[in-house]
Order: structure tokens, then sequence, then C-alpha cells
């Protein structure tokens, strides 16, 4: 049996060379009858001799045979050949290399057009402009807002062929190559207006092949996702205009100081042609150029029937101009001043958002036209360099803010920000606190030198009257008298007075506080008479009334809020008729407007450096301040002089259309005689007391308690108002 397994047994196969072990010595070349057929004849199951000897001269033949040339090409056909193969390498190259820029961009489904800037627009309390603020300065309009000539402007002399094209134009661009080509040089671009909006959203401005690859990419992305109208919408909302204007609404109003829906043809024109080189085109900087373009822009509309023959004459006859600037741009402090605000009343801003403000435009223009021209003609003989305004009703609405002479020279806002000595102009808070003490308007003071630990204050005259009554101490701005009133209260109820009333400066409790020598701004400072006027109510000056989205949403609505009641009816008729004696008789009365119930006070500082008015009617509250920002001293100007003028030509203005009105309380203390009676009917004054009063040795009664706030107080936005502005917290 084991003999048997051998004999049928596996063999395995060996391939080494019988008697060497060297395979590569073995011969493992085919020969004709080891392949497939070869040693069998067609037709036959076996191979035999006959079938082999009858096809044996067959395969001679065909092995005697010329072999079959292969067919040659022409040299046309091998151009065109080797054209298709280059081509499509081309086309794979191109393909590579637009994958490779494509997959340096976001996912295409996880692209969006960024979200513009929000624009602030700041109105006046009328509605109209008074600036824009944020990156882009100007609010985003629709296409359908604007005349139809506007946008077509742009496509004439940008993209004529934007309504057909797919985001790429080969015909502009093989246009522009030509153009470059013949004049040495790139003088003209092939990009469409949706290759500069692709570049506007996704892309930096550089200037290079790999840029304007990936910007040919996201326009076909851009013409796939929008409507052509709502590509263009966007580039016209979008693109840059120069003077950082982005957008044909902040460019209209730029240049033209309008609503972009009001341009003319001409301005379109001239708007169509500046985004080729906003800066050398700029209208104001550059008026031939720019007008030269948009007569290219008016050639290319009429070519394309965008407008009509006679239009376009017309258009060419009267060219666009930029509108002047108005005034010294004094509406931007107000917009400063608002965005200094603004965060407090509604948070962080997501979209475009209208303002409306407190401000009258009239007034505004009023105040600064009447600064502007007074420091014009006496700035350089009195040398006084500057100065501010702040105009508000009763209530604390501002109506009118002027913070500097020229916004574009300086944006320092010196009505909100600069704080500097009042002067006389801080003199009611100390006659405020000696009234609540006892003292009437017909109370006696002595106005003679006086010396306090060494400190001899002066009156501005040199000269001293002797015993007056407060109400002519006031009117004719002694400081003996207010010194003594300062001295007999003590400071520091001066300064809880000044306080109370809305002064948020830090103050000096010492005797020459009396004097006014604690700094403070024009705002504060005209918010506390702003008290007097309106019965003696404090109030917290603001300028926002409301804020709204686009869409029509109120984000803010301002109500009612204030200090509450700071000062006693008694008090404040006693005030307000003191005060007006100073329009009266006093150092303000060359600012008196006939007609009116006045009441204020002037100030200057030592050795002439700040000049202030601060005055008001029943219904109208204005302040001036007059001075230089380094603090030099001017060349005598005081309250009395250079800033009446200016209060009373912003008052004349200001009360135009208001209801005369008499001052609250003030009418029962103008009386001259028996005034100690009427001062309090239902307990006459004794003897003493009134001989105490004449002489003015009687020491004052003592502090009343001050009056209570009869409201809930500020609100929340008003207590981040004033932390704000003035740096005090609650």
């Amino acid at each position: 049996m084991a003999k048997g397994r051998e004999r049928t047994g596996r063999v395995e196969p060996r391939f080494e060379a019988e008697g060497t072990g060297d395979p590569a010595s073995l011969d493992l070349r085919l020969s004709r009858g080891d392949r497939a057929g070869g040693g069998v004849a067609k037709g036959t199951s076996k191979g035999t001799s006959k079938g082999s000897a009858k096809a044996a001269p067959k395969r001679a033949a065909r092995a005697a045979a010329p072999a079959p040339r292969r067919r040659r090409r022409s040299f046309l056909g091998s151009l065109v050949y080797g054209t298709v193969i280059l081509g499509l390498w081309g086309l794979v190259a191109v393909a590579g290399i637009v994958a490779y820029h494509a997959s340096q961009l976001p996912p295409i489904d996880q692209l969006a057009v960024p979200k513009r800037p929000p624009n602030i627009a700041i109105l006046a309390a009328d509605g109209s402009l008074l600036a824009n603020r944020g990156e882009t300065g100007g609010r985003t309009v629709s296409i359908r807002e604007l005349p139809p000539y506007l946008p077509r402007a742009f496509v004439a002399i940008e993209d004529r062929r934007f309504y057909s094209h797919l985001g790429i134009d080969p015909v502009g661009i093989a246009r522009a190559i030509g153009q470059n080509l013949t004049r040495r040089g790139v003088a003209q671009g092939g990009s469409t207006l949706t290759q500069q909006l692709a570049k506007n959203l996704f892309l930096t401005q550089e200037r290079t092949a790999s840029r304007k690859i990936q910007e040919a990419i996201l326009a076909l992305w851009l013409e796939h996702k929008y409507t052509k109208d709502e590509i263009l919408e966007l580039y016209l909302n979008r693109v840059y205009f120069g003077a950082g204007a982005y957008g044909v609404e902040a460019a209209a109003q730029r240049y033209f100081a309008k609503p972009a829906k009001e341009v003319t043809l001409a301005e379109a024109a001239m708007l169509g042609g500046l985004v080729q080189a906003p800066s050398r085109l700029a209208p104001n900087r550059n008026l031939p150029a720019a007008q030269a373009r948009a007569a290219q822009v008016l050639a290319a509309m009429q070519e394309l029937g965008f407008a009509k023959p006679a239009d376009v004459k017309v258009a060419l006859a009267q060219p666009a101009k930029p509108a002047r600037a108005k005034g010294g741009g004094s509406a931007n402090y107000v917009a400063d001043l608002v965005m200094d605000v603004l965060d407090d009343y509604v948070g962080k801003i997501e979209t475009d958002v209208s303002v409306q403000t407190t401000v009258d435009p009239g007034l505004q223009a009023v105040a600064e036209r009447s600064l502007v021209d007074e420091l014009n003609q006496k700035g350089g003989r009195y040398n006084v360099g500057q100065g501010a305004v702040v105009t508000m009703r009763p209530d604390g609405a501002i109506r009118a803010l002027i913070g500097g002479r020229d916004y574009a020279q300086s944006q320092f806002n010196r009505a909100t920000t600069a704080k500097r000595q009042p002067g006389s102009a801080f003199k009611p808070f100390v006659y405020l606190a000696a009234v609540e003490r006892g003292l009437t308007p017909d109370t006696v003071r002595e106005d003679a030198p006086i010396n306090i630990k060494g400190w001899n204050p002066e009156n501005y005259s040199r000269n001293y009257s002797g015993p007056v009554t407060l109400r002519d101490a006031l009117a004719h701005s002694l400081n003996t008298v207010a010194v003594r009133l300062g001295v007999e209260v003590g400071p520091k109820a001066v300064v809880q007075t000044a306080q109370r009333l809305g002064i948020t400066s830090a103050l000096q409790a010492n005797a020459s506080i009396a004097l006014g020598t604690s700094e403070v701004t024009p705002l504060e400072l005209v918010g506390a008479y702003a008290t007097f006027a309106n019965g003696g109510m404090g109030v917290i000056p603001y300028v926002i009334a409301g804020v709204k989205t686009v869409d029509g949403r109120t984000v803010y609505k301002r109500a009612p809020s204030g200090l509450g009641r700071v000062i006693e009816p008694q008090a404040d008729g006693m005030m307000n008729a003191m005060m007006h004696e100073v329009f009266v008789s006093g150092t303000a009365k060359k600012g008196d407007i006939p007609g009116w119930d006045l009441a204020g006070k002037t100030g200057t500082s030592q050795d002439f450096r700040d000049a202030w008015v601060i005055g008001y009617s029943a219904t109208l509250v204005t302040g001036v301040w007059l001075g230089n920002d380094d603090g030099e001293p001017t060349k005598r100007v005081s309250g009395g002089n250079l800033p009446v003028e200016i209060w009373n030509r912003v008052m004349v203005a200001g009360l135009r259309g208001d209801k005369p009105a008499p001052l609250p309380g003030a009418a029962r203390w103008r009386r001259t005689s028996n005034a100690v009676a009427a001062a309090n009917p239902a307990e006459p004054p004794t003897i003493g007391g009134m001989i105490d009063d004449l002489l003015g040795g009687g020491q004052p009664a003592p502090a009343r308690p001050q009056p209570a706030p009869q409201r809930g107080g500020p609100s929340r936005e008003d207590k981040n108002f004033l932390e704000r502005l003035f740096g005090v917290g609650e």
C-alpha cells in the first residue's frame, strides 16, 4: 500500500534546469506550436501530416507578404489633434486651479452675504436728517426707492451687459485685454458689477491672479443665489464713493446734501462715474474731472437707451455740483452727543435705526451762525477764539447745541465736555441757599470790602455801594455781597444747593465757591437754570426723544423723567424776581427782549478768561460761553457784552412762535414797597427783624427743610446719561 501511494501521489513541478540549480538557464520562449492552435490544422480535430502539408504554402505566403503600412496623418490633422489634446490638458489645468482656489473659500453651502454695518440716522425734531453715524455713512436703500436713471447710470458705465451675462463677461474681459495691450498698461478692467460686489463682500482689494479667480467663483455663486435687481441693490448699498461714504445714499448725502431718491440725472451720472476712482473724481476735490466723467456716463446712458437725448442735453448743460457745507457743521456736535449716550438707551445695534432728537434745526442754524458771526467780527479784537451755545426747554429737552466754532477744525465738544469757571453765573445758587434760609429779595446786606483769612474779594468795578438789597446785589453782580452770603449759609450749603439743581461736576466747598471758582460745563449749568424757569422741578438734559428701526418698530421712547421738585415755589419765585432785574437794570440789560419776561445771570471769570450769560423765559433757556481753549485771557470779554449779543439773537429766534408767559412766582416779589410783609403775609415781621435786615446785621433764619422730590426720580437711562456725560455715579 505504501508503495502504491508513492506511485500515485502528487508530484510538484520543478523549474530548475536539469543537472543545474540555475533557473536562468531554462529556455522558456514560446514556439509557434506552443501558441493556441499553432500546430492544429484548420478544420481538423487532430494535427495530421496531410493538413500540415496543405497549410504550409499558405503560411509561407503570408509570411512572405509585406506588412501593411500605417496611414500617416496630414499636417492639418496633426495640428487639430494636438490642439484638442492641448485644450483638454488646459481644461484640466484650469479646473485644477479653480478647484484649488475654490478650496480656499468657505464651503459654498456656508456662504452668506455679510451683514452691512448698521447706520444710525440722527434726525431733528421735525424729522429732517442732522447726521449719519456708523461705518457706512448712510442707510440702506431699496432699488425701488431710487429714480430709474440712478441704477442705470452704474450699469451703463460699469457693466453694460449686466442683465445678460452670468456673472463673468468674456466679451468684456477680451475687450479689456485688448485695450490694456494696445495702451501698454491697465487702462480698462473687465470686472462685472457682480464681480465688483463679490470683491467688496468677501475679498480684499489686492490685485492678484488668485483674488481674481476667487472673485469669478463668487460672482457665479451670487448670480445663482440672487436676481439681477437684488445684486444691483446690494452693489449700490456697498460700493465705496470716497469721503467715508459707503453706498449711494451716503454718497448723495455727502456730496449733494440730499437723499438718493431726490438726485437729478446729472447728479446720478456723477455718482455713477465716481466709483471708478473715488479719491481722484470726488466732486468736492476735483470738480472738472468729476464732470468730465459724468459726461461719459451720460453718453453711455443715451447710447443704451437709458436716458432720453433731451434729458441728457439738459444734464450736460447743467452739470452737477457738490452742495456747499452748511456753516461749521455744528449738527455733528449733536450727533456726537447722541452716540455717546445711545447704547445706554437701546443697547447693541444690529440694524439700521433712526434716532429722533429734540433739536430744532432752524434754531440750531441760528445759534451756530450767531456764534460764528460774533467770533468772526469781534474775535480778533477781543482775543477770543471759541465758544459754546446750549438752548433747551425748561423740561431739559435740548433744542440747540453748538460745541465750538467749526466742527471741521475741532471736534471737541465744549458744550458738554469743557469745564470752565462760571464766575458770577454761579451766584444764583448762593442766593438760593440764602433765600431758603429765610432771606428775601429785599433783604439788605453790606457792599463793602471784606477780608476772609487774607483773601480780599473785590467788585468788578472796584467800587462799593454800602447797604444794598439782595435784588440789586444780584442784578449788579456785587462780589462782596455774594461772598458774605456764602459765608453766612456755609460753602457746603452752596455746594449742596447747586448739586440739588443738577450740577454734577466736582465743587470745592470753600469761600471762593460764591464767585464761581469751581469748574462746570455749559450743558449742566443751563440744565440747572432750567429749574428756575419751570417752577422748581429738577431736570436732566436730554437729546434723544425716541429710536426706531428702519421698518418703523419703536426701540425706545422717552418717558417723563426728572429729579422731582428741588425748589419750593416761593423760593423759586423770589429767585426769578431777582434774576429778572439782571435784564431790567443789571449786567444783561442789552439782551432784553420787549414783551418777554426774562431772567438770568452773567458771569466773568478771573482775568477775563471765561465770559458767560445764562438766561431764560418761561419757555426757553439759553446759555452762551466764550473763551479760549488754552485758557488765555481775553481782552475784557465779559458776560455783559459779546455773550449777551449772541444770547439775544438765539432767544429771539427760539421764542418766535411761543406765547409770552410770566416767570413762575416772580410777579409777587417784584413789589418795591412792603416787600418784607409780602414775603410771609401770614406772619408779619417784627420791628427788630426789619431793622436787622435793613442794617445787614441779623443772622439768617434756620435752614428750611429741603423739598423732597415729588416724582419717581431719574430713569435708569437718565442715570446712565449723567454718568456717561459728566462722570458721576448714583
